[in-house]
């Protein structure tokens, strides 16, 4: 039977050393009152301390999940996938207080899996030529992990290469829901993510840990209708009744509860506002022209996620496509910045770790995907620059199965500005960062393993798209009003084929109105 506890106690159960897990996904899904109360704990008496943090997706959306926990001496490793929005923590692996592994999200949620099935690791292509490949980095992530012990190997069966991730034995798990009733069964009506939540504690269940619930409701026993019980009692240990829900059990970061978020409501869709026409627009206007007819697809965090939804219900194509978040979410209009990962009015809301069965197995039709450094190869760094951390996320599960990526960036970075006038674009200011550079500082997406395996290849700015060839990346059309030398090759480390039929952007993507396109 599981056992009321308060945060100050779940801490004092936390011996020092442990390996805890936590589930959550930005700003959603994570157990912020258990997690202010270990720190607070270590903060007053110096307990638990040189914990391993293992997490799947980011845990923050800048101030809440893991940041409560990003104490130098109360964690001495982290093995996650992201923490592009938890500056404490980027704070303590860019400065190497901590021992800190990057490995990709679908491959952390299947580990989930794998160690609850009591086996010793997951096997998967996926993160071959990347930086998680063990003969480039192992996914070591700063300077003080180097010499640590390999998380993953390369193994060879029957002539195909895979990578091999090692079950991590877990002591503590972290896992929300809505509602449990007196026997311990747990519901996650509304969350606005199922996560993977069930995975996470079998595998602590399989390695005689510990599961721990925090909650907002508490009912009588047999009061549940079994098919909206997410995780059964016999699998929770310790219960936290969230105090100040409103606070430490947010549903969103910008609400403590809409159903809409959780599939408990419709919202209306045709208050939702156009968006101005700017440099990122257009980036996503000429991204979507790629999009296949009927097409299954994924959106990535930053530019994809700000302005392909949008983009497609100003155009009315959102009903002749399936748009996909790595989060678990079908359909709806995805939401940006940092409430990545939700949806307004989602069609289905799966667990998260079974969508990446989806992406891995089948593979989008497309994904778009953000780009931040993009080599004369086609390599895609995201990850990682100098010593300036973000991690991989879900990047790698999904563009690399992918039978199509749209990489979405600006041409350059730094305090770029342009304008749109007559439907020609002009460069007000140049940014001062190169973004198409001679080598990637981190290999995020392997532009080799890309052509190796026939994948089609766009790369998506302002001014410029690109697609990768066997000889590398191939300059296919420039925007209208865009000079080739002096705003195109004169910022690249490097010069592309130049196609001898070089055509200039649509011009419908550069005009306020509609682009009137044809059904996808």
């Amino acid at each position: 039977m599981a056992v009321f506890l308060n945060p100050e106690e779940i801490a004092r159960n936390i011996q020092d050393g442990s390996t805890i897990a936590l589930v959550g996904f930005g700003g959603m899904g994570q157990c912020d009152s258990i997690l202010k109360g270990i720190r607070e704990s270590f903060l007053r008496t110096g307990h638990p301390r040189d914990l391993t943090v293992y997490h799947a997706a980011g845990q923050s959306d800048k101030s809440n999940g893991i940041e409560y926990i990003a104490e130098e001496g109360l964690l001495r490793r982290v093995i996650g996938g992201h923490w592009g929005l938890a500056p404490k923590m980027k704070r303590l692996i860019e400065e190497n207080k901590i021992e800190a592994y990057c490995f990709p999200q679908g491959q952390l949620t299947h580990l989930f899996r794998t160690m609850a099935s009591g086996l010793p690791g997951q096997l998967s292509r996926i993160g071959l030529g990347t930086f998680v490949d063990p003969r480039k980095d192992g996914g070591k992530f700063n300077e003080r992990t180097k010499e640590k012990e390999d998380l993953v190997k390369l193994v060879t069966i029957e002539d195909e290469e895979y990578l091999f991730y090692k079950s991590i034995p877990i002591d503590y798990v972290f896992i929300r829901g809505t509602t449990i009733d007196e026997g311990g069964n747990m519901t996650t009506e509304e969350e606005a993510l199922k996560l993977e939540v069930l995975s996470a504690a079998q595998a602590v269940r399989a390695n005689g840990g510990n599961v721990v619930a925090q909650v907002k409701y508490l009912a009588s026993s047999g009061t549940l209708h079994p098919k909206d019980v997410t995780v059964p009692g016999y699998l929770i240990d310790f219960i936290n009744m969230a105090k100040l829900p409103e606070i430490n059990h947010r549903q969103i970061p910008s609400a403590a509860y809409n159903p809409v978020f959780s599939g408990n409501a419709r919202g209306p869709s045709q208050n939702l506002e156009l968006l101005p026409l700017s440099i990122r627009k257009i980036i996503g206007r000429r991204a979507v022209h790629e999009m296949p007819a009927s097409a299954v697809a994924n959106i990535g965090i930053g530019i994809p996620g700000d302005v392909i939804g949008p983009i497609l219900h100003e155009e009315h194509l959102e009903s002749n496509v399936v748009l996909t978040l790595e989060s678990g979410v079908i359909g709806g209009l995805p939401l940006g910045e940092n409430q990545f990962g939700i949806a307004h009015n989602a069609d289905a809301i799966l667990d998260h770790e079974y969508l990446f069965d989806y992406y891995h197995g089948t593979g989008v039709d497309i994904a778009f995907m953000g780009a931040a450094e993009v080599d004369i190869n086609g390599n895609v760094n995201v990850s990682k620059f100098g010593n300036r951390i973000a991690g991989c996320g879900g990047f790698i599960d999904i563009t690399q199965p992918a039978k199509k990526v749209v990489f979405c960036t600006t041409f350059t970075g730094g305090g770029l500005d342009a304008v749109i006038e007559n439907c020609q674009l002009r460069i007000i200011r140049e940014g001062t960062i190169k973004k198409f550079v001679k080598d990637v500082s981190q290999i995020t997406f392997s532009g080799e393993y890309a052509s190796d395996h026939h994948q089609q290849i766009i790369y998506v700015t302002e001014r410029a798209v690109f697609e990768l060839s066997q000889e590398g990346l191939i300059l296919k059309e420039i925007a209208p009003g865009i000079d080739l030398m002096k705003d195109v090759l004169a910022h690249m480390e490097f010069t592309p084929i130049v196609d001898e039929n070089l055509k200039p952007m649509d011009l419908r993507i550069f005009s306020k109105k509609s682009m009137e396109l044809q059904a996808l």
